[in-house]
């Protein structure tokens, strides 16, 4: 259904600053029995249950809990746990859905909700939009004898980290290596130096210390200054950040460059042509660089741009039946290794690729040349659709012509305030930055025009 019909879940659940409508205790205890009574309906009976760090899991935990114990539902509660490992245990432990208690990449005052399928999806819009029809009816309580049951399972970890393992060829060793790990504080924060341990790395972490307030407080995939010094410090091989909730991995290299998602999505797109085991084709976003679409194509592979979001990313690959997509932030989604965006698995798929093509990081993305970008904000009032004035249509023809098939144009409203994005890229910095402005002007005299 449409995205405007839905009045709580966004394009990846529930989310918000903590206190403030919809994350607030009343609203998450009802959600979880809302959710408990779709389920129940369709004969569903058990669901897990993991957070993130944040000091509000453990208010949301519990009410959920209780929300689900009032609709009939046992739970299964994980503790702090990586979302792709919530998705990866809500399928091995046959249950019925997967609640994942986190905002992400967000400070620690705000929190969310997201929910899996039971086969580790994002649930279908349906569902959703059937768990926000039950949400406008009254709270009731199933008969004493029919409550749901609450389990906490003690060796979530351990079987997320053997998995973790597992989706790199037996045999594969990272001894020698040197490796520094920034877990953001996060979900991630007993499992991603476990993993890299295991496998023979020499391990140096930073940013596992939680404390419920410092979850992605100037570190993680959002802020990789101090993983960047520390690689330098260390003269590591390499350095891994991963977001809070472990979906998120960007890299960074032994010079100290950051490796972004464009970036790793290449290498590991590389290292499976090589090996002949990629599938298809790449997804990409309408915000991935020319550099990755160029160099993409020039391994003799196809791809193709979703709208930006990961749940457009893994919708086009469903579709197309292809293994391999992501973000330029590093969301990255393999597949033909686990069900949905994994930041450790995605850092492991990078690591194969350097053992078995015997290269650094650093070599390994010199493949793909991130080409310039130049972005410009203009500011727009109404309900002018500039993007499709004939003006606008014709500079941006204009401007694809001066391009030559090296680069690409970008209007793109925003969703959040009243601008549209004017982004140009292309070859040369000085040509894409005077294209980007021609282009911009053009978009402010037709805006002026119509106010």
């Amino acid at each position: 259904m449409a995205e405007s019909k839905r009045k709580y879940f966004g394009t990846d659940g529930v989310r918000g600053t903590v206190g403030e409508a919809p994350i607030t205790p009343e609203f998450m205890l009802k959600l979880a029995w809302a959710a408990g009574q779709v389920l129940a309906r369709h004969g569903q009976r058990k669901v897990v249950i993991g957070k993130d760090t944040r000091i509000s899991g453990y208010m949301f935990e519990s009410v959920m809990e209780a929300g689900l114990s009032a609709a009939g539902i046992d739970s299964i509660l994980l503790g702090p746990m990586p979302t792709p490992g919530i998705a990866y245990l809500t399928r091995t432990l046959h249950a019925d859905a997967g609640i994942v208690i986190s905002a992400s990449h967000n400070p620690y005052f705000d929190n969310g909700i997201k929910f899996f399928s039971s086969q580790g999806t994002k649930l279908p819009d349906d569902v959703e939009m059937e768990i926000e029809a039950q949400l406008e009816l009254p709270m009731t309580t199933v008969d004493s004898a029919r409550l749901g049951r609450a389990t906490r399972m003690g060796d979530a970890a351990g079987r997320y980290i053997e998995f973790c393992k597992s989706t790199i060829p037996m045999g594969t060793s990272l001894k020698g290596m040197t490796v520094v790990v920034d877990c953001a504080h996060g979900a991630t924060y007993h499992i991603t130096p476990s993993v890299f341990r295991e496998l023979g790395a020499k391990v140096i972490t930073t940013g596992a210390e939680p404390n419920g307030l410092n979850i992605n407080l100037e570190c993680g995939s959002t802020h990789p200054e101090a993983l960047q010094a520390l690689v330098l410090e260390h003269k590591a091989d390499m350095g891994v950040a991963l977001d809070g909730d472990g979906d998120r991995c960007i890299m960074v290299d032994h010079r100290g460059e950051v490796v972004d998602g464009d970036e790793l999505l290449y290498i590991i797109a590389q290292s499976r042509v090589v090996q002949g085991r990629l599938k298809g084709g790449v997804v990409g976003t309408l915000m991935s660089n020319f550099g990755l679409e160029y160099a993409i194509k020039s391994l003799g592979i196809d791809f193709v741009r979703a709208k930006v979001g990961d749940r457009y990313v893994l919708e086009l690959l469903h579709e197309r039946r292809w293994m391999l997509g992501g973000e330029s932030s590093g969301h990255l989604i393999c597949l033909d290794r686990t069900s949905t965006g994994d930041g450790i698995v995605s850092a492991l798929q990078v690591c194969e690729a350097m053992v078995s093509m015997e290269k650094s990081l650093h070599d390994l993305k010199s493949g793909m040349r991130k080409f310039p970008q130049h972005m410009i904000n203009v500011k727009i009032s109404g309900k002018i659709d500039v993007v499709n004035h004939p003006e606008v249509l014709k500079a941006v023809r204009e401007t694809e012509q001066r391009l030559n098939g090296k680069g690409r144009v970008l209007l793109r409203p925003s969703g959040t305030e009243p601008v549209v994005r004017v982004m140009v890229e292309g070859e040369q910095a000085e040509a894409v930055s005077a294209l980007a402005h021609a282009l911009a002007d053009v978009v402010r005299q037709v805006v002026g025009k119509a106010a």
